[in-house]
């Protein structure tokens, strides 16, 4: 039995330590927000043993909470982000952690903080515009 820490829940999980910690969570844990996509490791989500999160605190899309995830959340619908939705849970982590570090992003520094997660509808203008959306509500 591993523990980890899953948004703020403490589990114990049976895998082997190798086990990618994608599966774990999707698999184990029936936390399907976490996405598998291009299998090649080029964000890394498919590549993070289990082993490697154990004792550790992780935050997945279902547990995202906070004034950030909310605005994102409510940007992503005005402005029409989504089209097929796979790679959104990411995408909105990856702009959670952009802003809570900096709270009035340029272009480039969405385009840097975003770029592990790969958007197969190619909608990164809206991505892009909908971070800045949230940026500016979080400013109020």
């Amino acid at each position: 039995m591993i523990p980890i820490i899953v948004s703020g829940t403490p589990r114990s999980v049976d895998a082997t330590p190798d086990t990618p910690l994608l599966w774990v969570l999707r698999d184990n844990l029936g936390l399907t927000g976490t996405k598998f996509g291009c299998g090649m490791a080029q964000c890394g989500a498919c590549m993070t043993p289990v082993s490697a999160a154990a004792g550790q605190k992780i935050t997945t899309i279902e547990g995202a909470q906070g004034k950030a995830v909310k605005a994102l959340q409510d940007a992503w619908v005005k402005l029409d982000v989504p089209q097929c939705g796979y790679c959104q849970s990411g995408q909105i982590m990856s702009a959670a952690a952009l802003l809570a570090d900096n709270p009035q992003p340029t272009d480039a520094d969405i385009d840097t903080a975003l770029d592990g997660n790969l958007c197969r509808c190619a909608t990164y203008q809206r991505i892009r515009a909908a971070v800045h959306q949230a940026a500016s509500t979080m400013r109020g």
